[in-house]
């Protein structure tokens, strides 16, 4: 198995990180994918308490392996009790991203822990290197859930590669050993996955929501902005998601503006989550959903990716 600044960092079996995905990974997938050789995270929903975030801490770190929590620095400001968990819980890696890292980075970093930071093109890659973080994940608009949606993962990568002097993961579109090989080939020091766990039993989604994962094809996606203004969501424009396609983005993809004046879609979409309709409920995932067919324990999506070995070394040198 390839060893990389990843792995001999958080002594992990496969250089390979389980996206936070918030809503989607608990730290019940977290615990699993680190159990499994890999280093899983969680996602902290904007709305989260503080409480939570220790509940779900204390699920991740029952692997005895290092985990890792994701937060959204737009969303800090307004609940701070979210950091004050995290630096209680001490994990390996904590990723904070989106929005100003400037207040977060060095109280991370002062406990310990390993700070990562998504970036969407090399100039935010260049901002989280001076914010401090000690590794930048180099996001393609191919990913599943929020960020940019400006370059494709390849191109990104190799800029980022280029421009900054930290360590680099790559992120978007990498959901099988081929991909994982293809960004370590190219100098990353790992890659950084979550739709290729959106079908393990693990996960926080329902099984109707697992359905729609495993039925999707390469092209069921859409970017925008539409399930965010519907409920009101303070994301920063610039960070739209990706997500399963469905009527309801189709309606009010283009028409923002009225939706977010519309009372009775916002209420279409919160019974819509609650009822599991996903015609109109929205089921965050990256262009790679394609690959993703079977419902599989996280273990064996571990050990699928663990298959990069074999791959790298065709091109070995004797």
């Amino acid at each position: 198995m390839p060893r990389t600044w990843l792995t001999e960092r958080f002594g992990l079996d496969v250089p390979l990180v389980g996206a936070p995905m918030a809503g989607a990974g608990d730290g019940r997938l977290a615990a699993a994918v680190s159990a499994a050789g890999a280093l899983g995270m969680f996602g902290v929903p904007a709305k989260a308490p503080g409480s939570w975030v220790a509940e779900q801490a204390a699920v991740a770190a029952g692997s005895g392996r290092p985990y890792g929590i994701g937060l959204m620095a737009w969303a800090l400001p307004g609940n701070p009790e979210q950091l004050d968990a995290v630096l209680a819980a001490r994990p390996a890696l904590v990723s904070v991203s989106y929005g100003d890292l400037g207040p977060y980075v060095e109280p991370l970093r002062g406990a310990g822990i390993t700070v990562a930071a998504q970036a969407g093109t090399t100039e935010e890659a260049l901002d989280a290197e001076r914010a401090g973080v000690d590794v930048v994940v180099a996001r393609g608009g191919e990913g599943g859930g929020h960020g940019r949606d400006e370059v494709a993962t390849l191109p990104l990568l190799q800029s980022v590669l280029d421009a900054v002097n930290v360590p680099v993961l790559a992120a978007g579109g990498i959901a099988t050993a081929r991909g994982l090989a293809a960004v370590l080939a190219a100098g990353a020091e790992g890659g950084w996955a979550g739709t290729a766990f959106l079908g393990c039993a693990e996960t926080a989604l329902s099984e109707p929501a697992r359905a729609r994962v495993l039925t999707a094809g390469e092209t069921g996606t859409a970017y925008g902005r539409v399930f965010d203004v519907a409920q009101r969501l303070a994301w920063p424009p610039e960070y739209g998601g990706r997500a399963l396609r469905n009527t309801f983005f189709d309606r009010w993809h283009g028409k923002e503006k009225e939706l977010g004046e519309n009372e009775a879609a916002r209420a279409e979409l919160t019974a819509a989550r609650r009822d599991g309709d996903y015609d109109a409920a929205f089921v965050y995932a990256g262009q790679a959903v394609g690959l993703v067919r079977h419902e599989r324990p996280a273990a064996e999506v571990v050990a699928e990716f663990a298959a990069v070995d074999e791959l790298l070394s065709r091109f070995a040198r004797p």
